[in-house]
């Protein structure tokens, strides 16, 4: 049967959740510590832990030499062989047991305990961080334990963790003792402070939920290919199939909307909306912009990149959202800066660029290339001597008018198009009093008017 030592130094071992050893050697390392500082020699001193008796030994180790410089440290071959024989040989070491009762009075034995306590939380967060370091952005379930200046200690898994307030939704109030499910959001080695530090708001949690929920995302068949998040408010989720006969949203929102609200009741109600992911820009940014419809995406510019979205006059409040929330997730979900507008301001913008054309120097307007001055008589003659005009017109009719065949009449409409776009762009300024229509990736908008009613592809 072992000792009563060694009983507590396994109990406290199982308790820690670290080695037997890591114990005994800061036992060793305590009693150490403490018979230098009662000693105060040069002596070269060593502890060592008798397991049968629970009893800590305390040696003096001098190194076997020829010519002994360092009485404290060093004994003579000569000498040795006196007390070993022949055995002893030049650079062995030999142990002289020193004497430890009275080396652990009472701030000795404080500085000893202070060691052990100090090795022992050492060794504890080694052993945390190595199982711990590998699972960052899991998900992890644990209780309330209890609160520290608005942040919440959680024991996950027989660890304290740590969901800051910052990493908290706003939605969401918790008492002592509540079940909570949160990711691992980083793990610290740092001897000060909390190791693991959890979350609530990051879009990784989303994305695990969704793992969990829809087996089409798990087995891989469907994909999550971007999430983006306002904590409490509203998600947005661009998914992904691999199979043609899959359609990514439908899976994701299960039948009748059961398995978007089984993770829509875990974030306590926040909204979230599942979008097609595609390749094509243009597609993405119009599905990325549910639950409103859009007229029409343009891309402006694909290095900054930039994109003009139009959309119908009813649908603007809807398409920027509360505190222009939709437009900003959507950005951010994209990654493309979009500049949105209703369809009465694209057409007030073009026809103040035609106004102002018109009335400069540069009257010259519009540019048709390949036409003679008779063939321009002909198409003022007959009504289309405006951009509109010209845009409006049938391919058929406009090279009836112009006598031109239909790719050239073809051609003359992409030129008169690509025109307005260029007087559009030249238009969109920086808007200095702050426009909620144009919202980039990484920033926030101004406050604009409340989502209304609209049709959405996902439960909310």
């Amino acid at each position: 049967m072992s000792n009563p030592v060694q009983q507590m130094i396994d109990a406290l071992a199982k308790e820690k959740g670290i080695e037997p050893d890591v114990v005994v050697t800061a036992i060793e390392d305590a009693v150490l510590t403490a018979s230098r500082k009662h000693y105060k020699s040069t002596e070269n001193l060593r502890t060592k832990f008798d397991h049968a008796t629970g009893e800590v030994e305390l040696f003096s180790v001098r190194q076997i030499v020829d010519e002994v410089t360092d009485p404290l440290t060093e004994i003579s071959l000569a000498e040795a062989q006196e007390l070993y024989g022949d055995e002893a040989e030049v650079d062995m070491e030999i142990e002289f047991p020193k004497q430890i009762k009275g080396v652990l009075g009472r701030i000795a034995a404080q500085t000893a305990k202070q060691v052990i306590f100090q090795k022992v939380r050492e060794a504890e967060r080694d052993n945390v961080y190595a199982l711990y370091s590998d699972r960052v952005n899991e998900v992890v379930n644990g209780t309330v334990k209890r609160f520290e200046n608005g942040d919440i200690v959680v024991d996950a898994e027989r660890v304290e963790a740590l969901l800051p307030r910052r990493e908290q939704s706003r939605a969401e109030n918790y008492t002592t003792g509540d079940r909570i499910r949160a990711v691992i959001r980083e793990v610290n080695k740092n001897t000060k402070g909390p190791q693991i530090i959890l979350s609530r708001t990051d879009p990784t949690l989303l994305v695990k939920m969704f793992e969990q929920e829809v087996p089409e995302i798990y087995d891989g068949t469907v994909t999550i290919r971007g999430a983006v998040r306002e904590a409490g408010d509203r998600a947005k989720v661009a998914v992904h199939s691999r199979e043609r006969d899959v359609d990514p949203v439908g899976a994701c929102v299960g039948m009748k909307g059961t398995r978007v609200q089984a993770i829509i009741r875990e974030l306590r109600g926040e909204k979230i909306d599942i979008v097609e992911w595609s390749d094509d820009p243009v597609v993405f940014v119009t599905n990325a912009i549910s639950p409103a419809r859009v007229q029409r995406v343009t891309v402006v510019d694909s290095e900054e990149p930039i994109v003009e979205v139009v959309v119908e006059d009813g649908q603007l409040s809807l398409a920027i959202g509360k505190k222009g929330q939709n437009v900003r997730l959507a950005a951010k979900l994209t990654g493309w800066k979009i500049d949105i507008k209703s369809e009465e301001e694209k057409r007030r913008e073009v026809e103040a660029r035609f106004d102002e054309l018109e009335e400069g120097e540069e009257a010259g307007t519009l540019t048709l290339p390949g036409l003679d001055a008779e063939q321009l008589l002909r198409l003022s003659k007959a009504g289309l001597e405006t951009a509109d005009r010209l845009l409006e017109v049938a391919t058929s009719e406009l090279a009836e008018v112009a006598g031109v065949d239909e790719v050239t009449a073809t051609d003359l409409q992409a030129a008169v198009r690509e025109q307005v776009d260029a007087a559009a762009r030249a238009v969109r300024a920086p808007d200095e009093t702050g426009d909620l229509s144009t919202v980039d990736p990484a920033g926030t908008t101004p406050e604009a008017p409340a989502d209304t009613p609209g049709e959405t592809p996902t439960a909310e």
